[in-house]
């Protein structure tokens, strides 16, 4: 399986939602930073399972069992590899799908990808579990990244069609960013979160599950990091967000809303700052041009499909009857996976500037 990313930083997810354990090796890191555990644990915590009415109930602790890379609190240099045990399955919700492939899910084409030895229970390793190593790996990278004036963090832009207020892609703010990559339901506006709320409460007791837009910036980083054609900060960083289950877009600055804008209204004007630097008073760009920072904050927005797994009757094919079958998908889903995909979205945009930063020579 293709669960290996990165050339300067180095990232393999392995295991299954209903295996022994998920974990991750992150190679390529730089040695001596120091690591804080309750950094790690909290942001572990923003994604993990069981903690909101909005997610599924099953709950893991998402203890992170470190085995290479560290001592005494600080990257040796080797290797960081660390495993999550699963402590909370039940494979029986799931003995039914090899020959149900449940719409929306990974059942069918990973039995042909596979030849059927793939592990459909929870969705094996094409499940959201797996996103809990990526969060693991993007809290470590965020640490070092930090001590480099780079501070990366999320809110969620909408869910359905209630939506937050936007990030001003021109004032991203270190202060806002840290403020939301500590909370769990993070917003700009507090207003929004009860109709958020009673939006996904809506879907849960429909049977039904509901989607959404998480928005995410990167601010601090230097002009002149990444490479045009296939190595451009959007490339690097879009190949990795599209690695998160459930995401189905990903736009840059404006973003598609520039299809219908002038040249005249996308085009940020440059200027200089008080302390010399080349800015732009807009930056519908997102903070890259030509593949390249600009030195303006990175604003990217990730689309994110409504949880496939939905309680309601559904029709699908019977494989080993060659027919017609309906299914009801049974065990314990989110309603939403928005919220829980808010930290994902930040720890990818975190490895994806890492890896950025370490080929430009800036680590």
């Amino acid at each position: 399986m293709s669960s290996t990313w990165g050339n300067q930083i180095k990232l393999s997810i392995f295991g299954e939602s209903h295996g022994p354990g998920i974990g991750v090796v992150l190679d390529g890191l730089p040695a001596g930073e120091a690591v804080q555990q309750e950094e790690l644990l909290l942001q572990m915590a923003r994604r993990a399972p069981g903690r909101d009415k909005t997610a599924t109930p099953r709950r893991e602790e998402d203890m992170p069992e470190i085995l290479s890379g560290m001592l005494d609190g600080r990257t040796t240099g080797a290797p960081l590899c660390a495993v999550i045990r699963n402590t909370n399955t039940r494979s029986r919700d799931y003995s039914q799908l090899k020959n149900l492939p449940r719409p929306g899910h990974a059942d069918y084409t990973g039995m042909l990808r596979y030849g059927g030895y793939n592990d459909v229970r929870g969705g094996g390793h094409f499940s959201g579990r797996l996103t809990a190593p990526l969060v693991f790996a993007g809290a470590v990278c965020r640490q070092i990244l930090a001590r480099r004036g780079v501070f990366i963090g999320g809110h969620i832009y909408s869910i359905g069609s209630v939506c937050d207020d936007p990030m001003d892609p021109a004032a991203v703010t270190a202060q806002l960013l840290n403020e939301l990559s500590r909370q769990s339901f993070c917003l700009l506006n507090p207003q929004a979160e009860a109709p958020m709320r009673e939006l996904v409460e809506q879907a849960r007791m429909e049977q039904d599950s509901v989607g959404g837009i998480v928005e995410c910036a990167a601010v601090g980083l230097p002009a002149g990091v990444g490479s045009p054609m296939f190595g451009g900060v959007e490339n690097v960083a879009a190949s990795l967000l599209f690695g998160i289950p459930a995401v189905k877009g990903v736009e840059f600055g404006a973003g598609f809303a520039a299809a219908r804008m002038r040249g005249s209204q996308h085009n940020d004007p440059f200027y200089y700052s008080d302390d010399g630097r080349v800015l732009t008073s807009t930056n519908n760009a997102g903070g890259a041009l030509g593949g390249i920072t600009t030195g303006m904050p990175l604003l990217v927005r990730v689309a994110v499909k409504p949880t496939a797994s939905i309680s309601q009757p559904q029709q699908t094919v019977d494989l080993s009857k060659h027919q017609a079958a309906q299914l009801q998908v049974t065990g314990r889903h989110d309603p939403c996976i928005v919220p829980r995909a808010v930290p994902v979205v930040e720890s990818a945009v975190a490895i994806a500037v890492m890896e950025l930063m370490k080929e430009g020579g800036r680590l």
